[in-house]
């Protein structure tokens, strides 16, 4: 299995590129939190696609001297943009961090050669996230 270091050639934009590179891949960090706003539409044969509206989440600052913001998301589903972007041909693989899963968050393990935003699925009582936390973990497609 490939590790963080053999996939730098692939990823961009990294913030801090020691804590971000590891053993099991290269964490991602969450740079917008969007919430749906009006709802998008997909039908068959592909005439009707119409985007869903999103608008940034609003962000909390805890105190006034942080550099970075807190989103204080309520429990539902939002759509979380990254920091980073990909540049390969060969798809790889993103998954959720363990930090996020254990707190009840989460989002769907994908195969992708760029980074859109992905759904991000927060438990009912909700979930607090600071700007540039990191949230997933890109890994090399094995086979």
């Amino acid at each position: 299995m490939p590790s963080g270091r053999d996939l730098l050639d692939r990823v961009d934009g990294l913030l801090h590129e020691d804590t971000q590179v590891h053993d099991g891949g290269v964490d991602l960090s969450v740079g917008e939190m969007y919430a749906v706003t009006e709802p998008g539409r997909v039908d068959f044969g592909g005439g009707e696609l119409d985007p869903a509206e999103l608008t940034p989440h609003e962000r909390v600052w805890r105190n006034e001297d942080d550099d970075y913001g807190w989103w204080h998301l309520d429990g539902g589903t939002y759509l979380l943009e990254y920091n980073e972007s990909l540049d390969t041909d060969d798809p790889l693989v993103v998954q959720p961090r363990d930090a996020l899963r254990e707190r009840g968050a989460t989002h769907p393990t994908v195969y992708v050669t760029d980074l859109g935003r992905i759904p991000l699925t927060v438990p009912d009582a909700g979930f607090r996230i600071k700007e540039n936390a990191r949230v997933s973990t890109v890994v090399a497609t094995s086979g």
